[in-house]
């Protein structure tokens, strides 16, 4: 028990308790009458975040299922193996999943022993992904390790996003305050929009070339109609009357464009810069395809026909990951530059 000059005495151990009270209540999601001072939660928008135990919860399920689907029940835990594999100086132990499986459908006492739900030829266990993650790392894949593939994607996705943005927004402010610019570019834009990005895979190769030279203008043709769309529909939603309290104060076009109209088009660049990002990574596998020589997608591509699963597997899940970490920087930044987005 302390007590600052002319205060009141203060309980450290109550101040603990409650610090620990409001981490809880953060970490589960469970609500203090008495610290929480709102008294509308369902509808308001600010109330709403993402709880960690429930983002842990459902990644424990997505590869709990994994698991569960791919494991196989019942195998023996020990065979016996072939010669030419003693020979090579194989054990059982240091086979994969795969190669178990296979060791017991050859011999006749073990065939059909035990259950599996996805057969290594439908998809890769965990464990044998795990050690394919590790064997590209170290070895790569084609002569190419899968750091070099990941820098050549992600360097074609930010380019990619790069190119979409800055010719993007620009057209959408265009629209959005310029008659004029709404009816030049309405016509290309909804006619050109609905267009799936992989149906011009082969127009981009006569035009460009294959490789670098087709890949990044396709996944910029991805990525410039949603922020053209997410530019206009932010410059619209501005309040008006922000904007004739900044003329009758005497600002120019300049000064209202930079201090009202894009800090209130902030958050509608935001949502669509996320969407973008998701298709432009939806699209860079098809991208890859063409003729890349590097990358997640094109090592994805290369091995499909060798039946090389767990390389598929591991390409897909960096991918997939790798996008949640942009989605994660893309949200932090959304939370520093628009604290007021859904605050009124």
């Amino acid at each position: 028990m302390s007590a600052p000059m002319g205060g009141t005495p203060i309980d450290q151990a109550s101040l603990r308790t409650n610090d620990e009270t409001r981490w809880s209540a953060s970490l589960f999601g469970r609500r203090d009458g008495a610290n929480n001072r709102k008294t509308v939660t369902f509808g308001d928008s600010s109330a709403v975040r993402s709880l960690p135990v429930w983002s842990l919860l459902a990644f424990v399920s997505i590869f709990g299922f994994w698991f569960l689907a791919t494991y196989a029940w019942g195998l023996p835990g020990d065979l016996q193996l072939s010669e030419s594999q003693q020979e090579a100086g194989l054990t059982y132990e240091s086979l994969s999943d795969k190669q178990r499986i296979a060791v017991c459908n050859g011999r006749e006492d073990c065939k059909g022993s035990f259950s599996q739900l996805l057969q290594p030829l439908q998809f890769p266990s965990v464990r044998d992904t795990w050690n394919t993650f590790f064997e590209l790392k170290d070895e790569g894949f084609r002569n190419v390790t899968l750091w070099e593939n990941t820098s050549a994607s992600l360097g074609r996705v930010i380019r990619g996003m790069l190119g979409g943005s800055l010719l993007g927004i620009p057209i959408g402010f265009a629209m959005g305050l310029s008659s004029r610019a709404r009816g030049f570019f309405d016509t290309p834009v909804e006619l050109l929009r609905p267009i799936p990005p992989l149906a011009l895979i082969p127009l981009f190769i006569l035009i460009f070339g294959i490789g670098d030279s087709s890949a990044v203008p396709l996944l910029i043709f991805a990525s410039l109609w949603i922020m053209i769309i997410a530019a206009r529909s932010g410059v619209q939603a501005a309040n008006l009357s922000k904007v004739r309290a900044a003329y009758s104060l005497g600002a120019s076009k300049r000064q209202v464009l930079l201090h009202v109209l894009l800090p209130n088009a902030l958050p509608e660049l935001f949502t669509g810069f996320r969407v973008a990002l998701g298709v432009t990574w939806g699209t860079l596998v098809a991208a890859e395809i063409v003729g890349a020589p590097d990358g997640l997608g094109a090592m994805v591509f290369a091995a499909r026909p060798l039946f090389r699963l767990d390389v598929m597997v591991v390409g897909i899940v960096v991918i997939a990951v790798l996008g949640v970490m942009m989605d994660i920087v893309l949200r932090w930044l959304e939370s520093k530059l628009i604290p007021w987005r859904g605050k009124g």
